[in-house]
């Protein structure tokens, strides 16, 4: 399985309203563990198995051994979910995630929240 955080070439970091620029440190594994137990293990679990809600470490399994990275952030982001009533996850974009790190994606620069890519990268890292 290859690190999703690994193969995305980082070009240049991005200071948003004057916060200091995210550092490797920022959007490490460890720290998307922080933001986790923070964050999101109130509903699925110390250790990302589950609980209210659904288990996290099969994540790969389910698409064939690939981790689901783009789907993985576009859930915690919450786009799709703006403004639903129903939704039982929090729209977490809505909040402030971070000074926006710019990764390459399909050859296009795309801005990505620090916050977002280290709980992806931490979510990738507890696969089974």
């Amino acid at each position: 399985m290859k690190r999703f955080l690994a193969n995305l070439p980082i070009f240049a970091l991005a200071a948003c309203n004057g916060s200091p620029l995210p550092t490797t440190d920022d959007v490490s594994a460890s720290r998307g563990m922080a933001l986790f137990a923070q964050d999101c293990s109130s509903c699925h679990g110390a250790d990302a198995t589950g609980g209210i809600g659904p288990d996290l470490t099969g994540l790969s399994a389910q698409t064939g051994g690939v981790f689901p990275a783009q789907q993985v952030m576009a859930q915690i982001d919450g786009l799709e979910r703006h403004g639903d009533a129903d939704a039982v996850m929090p729209e977490f974009g809505a909040d402030d995630m971070g000074a926006t790190v710019i990764v390459e994606h399909e050859g296009l620069g795309t801005p990505v929240p620090a916050d977002l890519l280290a709980l992806t990268t931490y979510l990738e890292s507890v696969q089974r």
